[in-house]
């Protein structure tokens, strides 16, 4: 075995190891849990784990190794690469759950009754779906919403349930008669038909299906079995009861398995992972070794261990003891806001000075919110400092109506009854055929149970939706052009395809004639798209992999979140929900919206429930550890919920970090100016008390320090909430150039007003604020001269 050179010596990857994370590397017989707590190394551990089983003489063909992310995959085979050269891991199986089992069910389609070269459904192309069949039912798509039908089928089929077995279980269809959905039973009957008519697989598919053909064909399941002598699973604690079946099923055989996690950081329950998966690793495999990696590599000691104050407090975990040898580091800051809007505005403020006085990027920061929804605030509030920002997880690239529309010529050029696919471009760019005519041949496919390329392919012989001679000539040069497309997929590379298809279809060019803003813009889109195929068809022929369409799409079908960011998109503030962190690390991290009903959120507060609750807390340890040198975490005393104020009760996480590590002057805004109606003080009167039950609303532990805050409660009223009394001047008298104090705001300068009484508008500049549009009648504006 030929390994690779570093400075002309072989180079020792063991040298590279502390001592936890050699045991686990050099252990390579017999079930192995490796507890990686976080920022510990693990992906170091997983890789030289598998450069170890190479020089011990194992075939790279026999290691499988399980990621849940195409980027994570990639970086690990770059490390081996370099460790045992790229020759030997070319041929290792390596990559996500989904992107392994495609390529299994490719090889094994004659078996379970599909085309090798079947689609990939994403959720968009589901959710279409889902939609024709509700509407072809006749079903209010009101009370039968695609995105909840969606859900649905995704559960029943992540814990293999098929159509048959849905239908037959009465505790799932009183579900579904209770959410006033009874026909959902019906719909995931149709929806699995369409797709094999299709010729396609949605994500869960993948799964179902290689779960199936385990199931229902000993003989390839030990197939498998003695393919994958040894098999390495990443973050365990995330998989769901079908990838736990798979892996333990190839498993059975042999027993060299290797899993690495977190219990810790178990945060996707609502997707269907399972914590128990990774916490009864040892009844599974009663002849396993645990190895623990505790070292934290990524964070400074104060974080570390403010983090393992919270997380302690969690009874269902694997006990470990994350240590830092990092800097000592600064105490994390809490702050309270009035508002969720100064929340957003002291956020805001912080990251402004921070990064010019600390010489940060922007793309050191990260906002982590519990939900999407709080991320609004936050843009308006770093726009107002011309902030750069960008949304992880908004729109991905592949899902921009350019991108799905190319995307679905190329589909069509490899899987000609892709009827998603076909719905999409049949008149795109437009060539005469109507929705009307895409109707009749959609139930002409239907009631012949056949593909709607079947259908259109028949014609003029066979006219089964009985269309005119002008539509049906129409039709024929769709479908004489699908055909020429499919001939130069065959006979060409990705690129010289895709971009035959792009100049062909018309696309480029009506995009390009297209000369407003988002018509460059979509053009522009275009050229990145074929940037990259480019870039996957010189990297293919380089390492000796398939270079046709159809591997490329296998690719971008089985994209992550994490896989679609860009490096034009790098130096900027990231906002983020704290599950789209995981994984992720910022030297500098701000978790807002601390607060009951909103972090651990309400659903989790109404059950209060210890499973539920202990997940919550694990997901805020989670959003603690993203962060490398800093972490600020704020809660607002009063927050907009459905148009109305309500006061806010701070989070019970909060009270339950040790008073150790966080900072003492706590009194203070993000800045240090002192704040005497903040609410934080009473997280100090009551750090060291243990946790007990209490009332899911309740953030504190005792009667003692409900009243101290209850206090602070009453200053924060009395000094300006939306009970005060403060009072302010008739607003027929307020003028251009005066000044003026707002309760909220401070004192500030009139601009302007405009307006008729009652009706004025001021236009205020407020040197803490900055400039506000107010409507006097109600902004109760005090004439200070």
């Amino acid at each position: 075995m030929c390994f690779g050179t570093k400075g002309g010596n072989v180079l020792d990857y063991l040298k590279e190891l502390n001592e936890a994370q050699h045991e686990a590397v050099v252990r390579t017989e017999g079930p192995s849990l490796v507890i990686a707590g976080a920022g510990s190394g693990k992906t170091r551990v997983l890789t030289y784990r598998i450069a170890h089983l190479l020089k011990q003489g194992a075939r790279p063909s026999s290691i499988l190794s399980l990621t849940f992310t195409n980027k994570a995959a990639r970086e690990m085979k770059q490390r081996i690469a370099a460790v045992a050269g790229e020759n030997v891991a070319r041929y290792l199986w390596m990559g996500t759950f989904h992107s392994i089992f495609a390529r299994i069910l490719r090889i094994e389609h004659e078996t379970i009754g599909y085309p090798s070269n079947y689609t990939i459904y994403d959720s968009a192309d589901s959710k279409s779906l889902i939609k024709t069949i509700i509407k072809s039912f006749q079903h209010d798509d009101k009370v039968y919403k695609a995105g909840v039908v969606a859900s649905r089928i995704s559960m029943a089929k992540n814990n293999l349930i098929t159509p048959v077995v849905y239908a037959n279980t009465a505790e799932i269809r009183s579900v579904d008669k209770n959410m006033r959905m009874p026909a959902i039973s019906e719909i995931y009957k149709e929806y699995t038909k369409r797709c094999r008519l299709s010729g396609a697989m949605d994500f869960d598919d993948l799964l179902l299906n290689t779960n199936l053909l385990f199931r229902d064909h000993p003989d390839i399941l030990e197939k498998y079995q003695d393919r994958f002598g040894y098999l390495l699973v990443d973050e365990y604690q995330d998989t769901n009861y079908a990838q736990y079946l798979i892996i333990k099923k190839l498993a059975a055989k042999h027993k060299n398995i290797c899993v690495v996690g977190d219990d810790a950081q178990s945060i996707y329950s609502f997707r269907g992972a399972r914590i128990e998966n990774i916490l009864n690793f040892k009844n599974d495999y009663p002849e396993h070794k645990v190895f623990k990696l505790e070292q934290n590599y990524r964070s400074t000691q104060m974080i570390v261990n403010a983090a393992n104050s919270i997380i302690a407090k969690n009874k269902r975990q694997i006990p470990k003891k994350v240590f830092s040898e990092n800097d000592a580091g600064k105490p994390i800051k809490i702050v309270s806001a009035l508002t969720d809007n100064e929340e957003g505005f002291l956020v805001a403020q912080e990251i402004a000075q921070t990064q010019l006085r600390d010489h940060y990027q922007y793309l050191d920061y990260a906002i982590l919110y519990r939900t999407n929804a709080q991320s609004r605030i936050f843009e308006e509030s770093l726009r107002k400092r011309n902030i750069p920002y960008k949304i992880y997880g908004g729109l991905s690239f592949y899902q921009r109506k350019e991108i799905k529309d190319l995307l679905s010529y190329f589909r069509m050029a490899i899987n000609t009854d892709d009827n998603e696919a076909l719905k999409r471009i049949i008149n795109y760019p437009a060539r005469g055929i109507g929705q009307t005519t895409l109707s009749k041949l959609e139930n002409a496919a239907i009631g012949k149970e056949v593909s709607i390329w079947i259908i259109v392919t028949a014609l003029p012989d066979v006219n089964h939706a009985n269309l005119n001679r002008g539509t049906v000539a129409k039709i024929m040069k769709f479908t004489d052009l699908i055909g020429r497309f499919q001939k130069l997929a065959r006979e060409s590379d990705a690129f010289e395809t895709a971009k035959t298809i792009a100049e062909q279809t018309g696309i480029l060019k009506e995009l390009y004639n297209d000369k407003s803003p988002e018509g460059l813009s979509r053009h522009e889109n275009i050229q990145e798209l074929l940037n990259g195929i480019q870039e996957f068809t010189i990297s293919a022929k380089e390492e000796g992999e398939p270079d046709k369409l159809e591997r490329y799409l296998e690719d971008v079908a089985l994209l992550t979140d994490q896989d679609n960011e860009k490096d034009e998109d790098r130096n900027k503030v990231t906002l983020m929900t704290v599950h789209s962190a995981k994984g992720l690390e910022f030297k500098n991290v701000f978790v807002v919206g601390l607060e009951e009903n909103l972090f651990p959120s309400q659903r989790q507060g109404e059950k209060a429930t210890m499973e539920s609750l202990e997940e919550e807390r694990r997901l805020f340890y989670v959003a603690i550890t993203r962060a490398e040198e800093n972490a600020w975490l704020s809660f607002a005393t009063q927050r907009y919920r459905w148009g109305n104020l309500d006061f806010c009760t701070p989070s019970r996480f909060l009270e339950e970090l040790d008073a150790k590590f966080v900072d003492n002057q706590s009194t203070q805004d993000f800045s240090g100016n002192n704040r005497q109606n903040t609410t934080s003080g009473s997280f100090q009167q009551s750090k060291q008390r243990q946790f007990t039950q209490r009332q899911p609303q309740s953030a504190f532990k005792t009667r003692e320090s409900q009243n101290i805050f209850n206090k602070k409660l009453v200053s924060l009223k009395q000094s300006g909430g939306s009970q005060s009394t403060f009072e302010g001047d008739d607003p027929t008298k307020i003028q251009a150039g005066m000044t003026v104090e707002h309760q909220r705001f401070g004192e500030g300068k009139v601009l302007n007003i405009e307006g008729i009484a009652p009706n004025l508008k001021a236009t205020v500049y407020f040197p803490r604020a900055g400039q506000k549009q107010l409507l006097l009648k109600f902004a109760r504006l005090k004439i200070k001269g």
